[in-house]
């Protein structure tokens, strides 16, 4: 690999600006992370339109930076308050408050800080290996390539969605449907556009964004929001002891592969490593039932996943052009706003953007460990701020923001829409991630499979003649049919 780039990277990292902006994108995270429900793909679409101004490197440094910031975030509420402040934060809660109870929320909120700091770096590292190795690999793909997956990532996301699989195959149809909207790229005849015309260049992400998770998560969090605020636990004895060091190493060792392998895969994601990483750690320990009664393995598993996941979900969205969940997916549009596409051309096109974002994790890794401790009392004041005071300032920064992307007043009028269609998807159990995820395939999708049957004159076994392709496919059929097998296993062992 020529380190050359890698170099450059960091010196484009090491820019005034770009400096700050990471460490503006940390803090943006952590307070995220702090504020339960908000989450990051909610506020970095509530932020977009103010990356607009900055240039490209700049935009996606802070954004990533609130990504893998709030992961942090959140687990400062999980210990302190019994409350996670992000859905990867939830299995925090069973020991990290736990241990709170006992006086130890320092140590609990420390050995989470390492964690984090471990799996963030480790990730980082192999993102740095095979990312170029993956984009070399992916320069082979055609339409036909991309057409299946597409359809994989859409499939996976749908099929690993925390609101259930039919309701997650039904929102992820809605965000395909929706993508056609607009002319049709080859024949120009117009779609669903009910003669209205700013429809006819399609829908813009950014109004669809901002309003499933942005307005649509306010009118949620409005209505489920608990009266009172719990008691805040004290924080003290902030560096763990050797011996939770010693039982915490290897679950930070194997929460760091864990979290890095499903944070690449489509629909993975930092939740889902936290849970399989707590699940491992409570299946190998030889005293299962410590876990939820206060064990240091049962923070630091989890919190290492999380961030590893978060760091490599960046490889399939830079080398392929695929987010692999709803945070990543605001990232792309972030990256098509300033006029980037991400595929595996990025890296040899624009190593500047690339190789910047990727070398700034360190640095912001490095700045959340430092900071982690001395704002834990900081956060739990904001948490104290009434919803009712912080609801409309947020809708206020959303309204405007979208308004000023293209100065129109339909985007208003799309943003509380999908405003009110997030908010009762939320409310009847559909997750808006895979609406979004399929929203921005899908035209990915329609373009590489219409082109592919072109290709293939209409025969759509020619997918199945090429290696990556076919490969491809049949990948999709095992995931599609898992589930069923699963059930004919156990209608059987019954």
């Amino acid at each position: 690999m020529d380190l050359a780039p890698v170099i450059e990277g960091f010196g484009v990292v090491l820019e005034p600006a770009n400096l700050l902006h990471c460490l503006l994108g940390v803090v943006i995270g952590m307070l995220v992370g702090v504020l339960p429900g908000l989450g990051p793909a909610a506020t970095i679409a509530i932020l977009l339109p103010l990356t607009f101004d900055v240039e490209p490197v700049t935009a996606i440094i802070m954004l990533a930076g609130i990504f893998y910031g709030a992961q942090y975030g959140g687990t400062i509420t999980s210990v302190l308050l019994r409350l996670p402040g992000e859905a990867s934060s939830v299995v925090t809660v069973f020991d990290g408050h736990a241990l709170a109870r006992q006086g130890r929320a320092g140590t609990a909120l420390g050995i989470a800080a390492i964690g984090s700091f471990v799996g963030g770096t480790a990730s980082i590292v192999a993102l740095s290996v095979l990312a170029p190795l993956i984009a070399g690999f992916a320069l082979d793909f055609g339409p036909p390539e991309y057409t299946a997956l597409a359809l994989l990532g859409i499939l996976l996301v749908a099929t690993v969605s925390n609101g259930g699989r039919v309701k997650a195959v039904v929102a992820a149809c809605a965000g395909l449907l929706l993508a056609t909207v607009g002319r049709d790229a080859f024949t120009g005849s117009e779609r669903f556009t009910f003669d209205l015309l700013p429809l006819s260049d399609g829908l813009d992400f950014v109004p669809i964004a901002m309003g499933l998770f942005g307005l649509g998560e306010i009118l949620h969090n409005l209505e489920q929001r608990q009266r009172g605020a719990p008691a805040a636990a004290r924080v003290a004895n902030a560096w763990p002891s050797r011996g939770d060091l010693r039982r915490s190493a290897g679950a930070i060792g194997r929460g760091s592969v864990l979290g890095f392998v499903l944070g690449v895969l489509p629909g993975g994601g930092a939740t889902l490593s936290s849970l399989a990483a707590y699940a491992v750690e409570k299946r190998r320990s030889k005293n299962p039932e410590r876990f939820g009664q206060g064990a240091v393995e049962g923070v630091a598993a989890p919190e290492t996943a999380n961030n590893a996941a978060a760091t490599s979900s960046f490889i399939p969205l830079l080398t392929l052009g695929i987010p692999a969940n709803a945070t990543m997916a605001m990232i792309f549009g972030a990256l098509l706003v300033q006029g980037v596409t991400p595929g595996p051309q990025l890296v040899d096109e624009d190593p500047d953007l690339f190789w910047g974002v990727v070398n700034s994790m360190y640095l912001g890794n490095v700045l959340l460990l430092i900071m982690s401790i001395p704002l834990v009392g900081l956060f739990v004041k904001i948490l104290r701020v009434r919803p009712a005071v912080l609801a409309p300032i947020t809708v206020l920064i959303t309204l405007l923001g979208v308004y000023t992307v293209r100065n129109s007043a339909f985007d208003i009028a799309l943003v509380i829409v999908f405003g009110a269609l997030g908010y009762l998807m939320k409310k009847y159990g559909f997750e808006p991630g895979p609406l979004v995820l399929a929203f921005v395939l899908g035209s990915l999708l329609e373009t590489s499979l219409r082109r592919s049957l072109l290709l293939f004159e209409g025969d759509p076994t020619g997918f199945l003649t090429r290696p990556i392709s076919g490969t491809l496919l049949i990948l999709l059929a095992v995931v599609a049919l898992f589930p069923l097998a699963q059930r004919l296993v156990r209608a059987r062992s019954r």
